[in-house]
């Protein structure tokens, strides 16, 4: 992401699109970026339904803003910095998307959405998709950050960009967006759960054998309605959250497991299941699909997110994914 030195080829070629108002070029040139840009707005806003919102928008503003382009930046570089204040602005008008109160559970977030990896950028060493900075806790830990302190922080740590740089794309001092960051990473610091690796430290973007194995005996546990070899996978510090629903956090693997048995989990109606394995946020997943009685088909019903600890399930977030075809899970099986 450096912008030293002349413009390469496709800012030449881009400031060339501007000048002459090839609409169409300039579409074909920015539409490259537009996996990276919308995991970008995702850990600005952790909504996979607002981020791709945000990025549109950012295509618009671009157009809209393109006599600015001077060719004197990276072609990434102005648009990252035309999509960071767009999410911005977002923030500054959804009072929703506020940090949440320190008191709460990291997980309960609302508008909390999973990432589905087949959006992500292809490019597998790319550092705007690293594993540890589109998992479910950074991205959940991020939203806990007012939004300029979590937009240093995301510029800075993440798409590592210099002091001077992320200031100027916010338009504030240097001292200022150092100050902001210390003050993020603390924050930061405080709200992931102790026991997850340095965020920041390298890590494959592959399931580990464990985390294959332990999301295998999740799927086989729900389809054969065994309660006790469910059990057995979870941690006894377990974290589970069931969202959109608030309120929903629970923190202790029996408290859990006696919620889902008092809703009705392995009960008639509750009892014929059948799962597909995915991965959302670079996690393993289980996309659970129910078929009630009466029914020929089985619908799917919810996505469960698993972070896996030493062999079991330490975090379990559950999403309803009903009418959200973006995922890319078939409806019905």
């Amino acid at each position: 992401m450096t912008d030293t030195g002349p413009p390469a080829a496709d800012e030449a070629t881009f400031l060339a699109a501007v000048r002459s108002g090839d609409a169409a070029r300039f579409a074909v040139l920015t539409e490259r970026h537009r996996r990276e840009l919308q995991v970008h707005c995702y850990r600005m806003l952790a909504n996979y339904e607002d981020a791709q919102d945000l990025t549109q928008e950012t295509f618009l503003r671009a157009w809209h803003k393109r006599e600015t382009f001077k060719g004197n930046a990276a072609l990434r570089t102005w648009l990252y910095r035309i999509a960071t204040n767009a999410c911005l602005d977002f923030l500054d008008k959804r009072h929703d998307r506020t940090p949440v109160p320190s008191e709460l559970l990291g997980s309960e977030l609302p508008y909390l959405q999973p990432y589905p990896d087949g959006m992500l950028p292809e490019d597998p060493q790319e550092s705007v998709v690293a594993r540890e900075t589109i998992e479910l806790a950074f991205v959940v830990a991020v939203q806990h950050l007012p939004p300029r302190q979590r937009a240093v922080l995301v510029l800075r740590d993440v798409l590592g960009w210099p002091a001077p740089k992320a200031a100027d794309a916010l338009e504030l001092t240097v001292a200022s967006v150092t100050s902001a960051l210390q003050r993020a990473r603390v924050t930061l610091r405080e709200q992931l759960p102790g026991r997850r690796l340095d965020w920041r430290s390298p890590r494959t973007h592959e399931l580990s054998d464990d985390e294959r194995r332990v999301l295998k005996s999740y799927m086989d546990a729900h389809e054969r309605n065994d309660l006790d070899g469910l059990t057995a996978l979870l941690r006894d510090d377990l974290r589970f959250a069931m969202l959109p629903d608030p309120g929903t956090v629970v923190v202790g693997a029996r408290d859990a497991v006696d919620g889902w048995v008092s809703g009705g989990l392995f009960r008639r109606g509750k009892d014929d299941w059948r799962c597909v394995a995915t991965t959302v946020n670079r996690m393993p997943a289980a996309a659970l699909y129910l078929r009630t009685p009466g029914d020929p088909e089985y619908r799917l019903l919810n996505l469960a997110v698993l972070h896996v600890a030493d062999g079991k399930i330490a975090e379990l977030t559950g999403f309803d994914v009903t009418g959200q075809p973006w995922l890319g899970l078939p409806p019905a099986l």
